[in-house]
């Protein structure tokens, strides 16, 4: 059931990429020769409309489009994608990440609106709010404990008097605050277990706040009700800029490993790890599938801007130099190109795979 999961996921966010592209070429009137559903080779057809031909094919990973002369060494005729301006050429390029980032706000609204945990103000509590970790401070008192984000905060006692703190954010900081050097007792939840910590606040923990005892934890607020729609869809929209966030950070993480000679690709889940990602969040109910999909949507986004030969942001990229210097590009080259992106991102998968598969046995 999880690989049928991961699977119609797959398929769902790469048919709505290619559904972009294929929109946009349709607006544009350029000629899609053959929208297919997974990739060759073929099972059957499904039919010709408007001279385009929609295919059922073997390989259930996601879909793809085939436009008129969008080949590198395709002859150049009416209707084709390499007749049309470069702006037209990059607008429906840009089509496909447009409609992953549609998707992963939609998919993220879905969530909410289904119920997933999502911070919340005091005010805006239904009574089933929980305290979380949601930041631990390195070098702080806390930061020597155990204590990790999205640890739940059960209680917050002075060791002395046995007194417990209201579990809210701020009224956490001013029992803390008031309580510099003494030992205070943190209970708290990770998975099924329960966890008791004695921590001493310290002065100097906040940078900004030198003079203010503190442990060094960040604590937020949060409930699992499921949002109203037009709410679910309005929270859904910062939501989306912020998983935009972590994956750039993510990506240039990488790169930055890469670099310095790190390892850099320890950290990307492939196809098969997404098996035992998704599988876990099942158990968490329709709402959290829907933003583990959301968040491969946004993914996708950043991913497929990359300026790598063979994805959109390469073929992005190559136009950019072709109207700088106002010609085309030597059809060799772009197509060689091509050929490397494209050995590229299989060493890629085959590597991504291949370390999925290690996390398995260990």
């Amino acid at each position: 059931m999880t690989i049928l999961f991961v699977v119609a996921i797959l398929v769902f966010l790469i048919v709505v990429h290619e559904l972009g592209h294929f929109a946009l070429a349709k607006l544009f009137k350029v000629k899609v020769e053959e929208f297919g559903i997974g990739y060759p080779p073929r099972a059957f057809r499904l039919g010709v409309v408007n001279g385009t031909e929609y295919t059922l094919n073997w390989i259930p990973f996601g879909g793809f489009v085939r436009l008129l002369g969008e080949n590198a060494d395709a002859p150049k005729e009416k209707g084709s994608f390499a007749t049309a301006p470069r702006y037209v050429q990059a607008l429906i390029l840009v089509a496909g990440v447009t409609m992953n980032l549609v998707a992963g706000w939609a998919l993220f609204a879905g969530a909410l609106y289904a119920g997933i945990p999502h911070a919340v103000a005091p005010e805006d509590s239904h009574g089933q709010a929980r305290l979380v970790v949601s930041a631990v401070i390195p070098g702080s008192p806390a930061g020597a404990s155990d204590m990790i984000p999205g640890d739940e905060i059960l209680s917050v006692a002075d060791s002395a008097s046995g007194e417990e703190a209201l579990l809210t954010p701020e009224h956490v900081i001013d029992f803390v605050r008031a309580r510099g050097g003494k030992p205070i007792e943190i209970r708290t939840l990770r998975g099924a277990d329960e966890i008791e910590t004695t921590i001493y606040p310290a002065h100097s923990v906040i940078a900004t706040e030198a003079n203010r005892p503190a442990v060094g934890l960040g604590l937020v607020l949060v409930e699992n009700d499921p949002l109203p729609l037009w709410e679910a869809m309005r929270v859904a929209m910062p939501m989306t800029i912020d998983k935009l966030v972590v994956v750039v950070d993510g990506l240039v993480g990488i790169f930055r490993n890469a670099l310095s000679g790190a390892p850099a690709l320890e950290g990307i889940v492939g196809p098969v790890g997404l098996v035992g990602v998704v599988g876990e969040a099942s158990q968490h109910g329709i709402g959290t599938i829907l933003a583990h999909a959301g968040f491969i949507s946004i993914n996708l986004v950043i991913v497929n801007l990359l300026p790598i030969p063979a994805l959109d942001g390469g073929r992005i990229f190559l136009l950019g130099l072709e109207s700088i210097i106002r010609r085309d590009a030597p059809r060799i080259i772009v197509a060689g190109l091509n050929s490397i992106g494209i050995v590229a991102i299989i060493v890629l998968m085959i590597t991504v795979t291949y370390n999925d598969i290690v996390r398995l046995f260990v």
